[in-house]
């Protein structure tokens, strides 16, 4: 009696090893599914290749973004985004900037201060002042008292616009952290709100530094 529980003790054991991985195996598989999802639908990865957004992104930095973000909601004052670059910009891969205004905003930059809505913005993630002048009034942006001329910059005719001195309906306005080595809406205007393509959250690599991207 004792012989035959000692056999199916024996073959108890493998058969709950086997069983045991089978249920990792089957884990991991799902993880796989999970992450090839998440890869190939929902979350991409975006190479810097410029300084325009030091010091928060360095060039070789890889991002994380969600593709998702902008398709269940409208971009956010702070975000980091990626978006096509507009028509008039002199570029064929997405760019990547932080969202400054947003429709119905006010916008003046002065002595190297950003205000949005008549308040100063604190901004600790911007490398250095900007240089130049800038508002938004009279239904375009101007710069250092010039407006960008709309054929070669994207700012929509008046009639688009719902008042004079604020971010028309459908458009936002974006800048590099690193703002006088930006080339960015104080150069060749809005973004449409068409042209988002993924909210930027996470710095993947290098691994020092690795963290959340906050706005």
């Amino acid at each position: 009696m004792g012989i035959a529980r000692l056999a199916l003790a024996a073959d108890f054991v493998p058969a709950r090893q086997a069983a045991v991985a089978r249920g990792y195996l089957d884990a991991l598989i799902v993880a796989g599914l999970v992450a090839l999802f998440l890869i190939t639908f929902v979350i991409r990865t975006f190479f810097i290749p410029s300084v325009s957004m030091v010091p928060t992104l360095q060039v070789g930095d890889v991002l994380l973004a969600d593709e998702i973000a902008y398709r269940v909601h409208a971009p956010a004052d702070g975000d980091v985004s990626l978006f096509t670059p507009p028509l008039k910009a002199a570029a064929r891969e997405d760019y990547v900037k932080r969202v400054i205004g947003v429709p119905g905003d006010t916008l003046r930059i002065s002595n190297g201060v950003v205000y949005r809505n008549g308040a100063a913005l604190r901004e600790p993630y911007e490398n250095q002042p900007p240089r130049y002048e800038l508002a938004i009034r009279r239904y375009g942006i101007y710069v250092d008292g010039t407006p960008l001329d709309s054929r070669v910059a994207d700012v929509p005719p008046a009639p688009a616009w719902q008042s004079p001195d604020r971010i028309p309906n459908g458009f936002y306005f974006v800048l590099g952290d690193n703002r006088n080595y930006s080339d960015d809406s104080h150069v060749w205007g809005f973004v449409h709100s068409n042209a988002f393509v993924a909210r930027a959250f996470l710095i993947l690599w290098p691994l020092d530094r690795l963290h959340v991207l906050e706005r």
